[in-house]
């Protein structure tokens, strides 16, 4: 039974499950509207399978809109969408 058991004391909660303020009625909902890892913006490459494999494969440019990704446009290669992901962090944060 050792092997399985959470570390620490039983008197302690869980530190796999982000806290929700309990003050705000829509903290559940606002929660699940996060995106995936907290990314906002990615890219897939257009034939799928590894990225990091074909840099000089196109792109396809993905966007959190609150509920999914959904495609926004396209990049030649890899560095050309690494700049456009890398946009959204520079400028000012999440679009909510």
């Amino acid at each position: 039974m050792g092997k399985h058991r959470r570390p620490g004391p039983p008197n302690q909660p869980s530190r796999a499950v982000p806290r929700i303020d309990t003050g705000d009625p829509l903290a559940a909902y606002d929660k699940r509207r996060r995106p995936p890892m907290d990314v906002h913006r990615r890219h897939r490459p257009v034939q799928g399978g590894a990225g990091h494999l074909r840099p000089d494969e196109a792109r396809v440019l993905e966007e959190w809109n609150g509920f999914a990704y959904e495609p926004v446009g396209a990049a030649p290669n890899l560095a050309a969408a690494q700049v456009w992901v890398n946009e959204l962090q520079i400028d000012s944060g999440p679009a909510a």
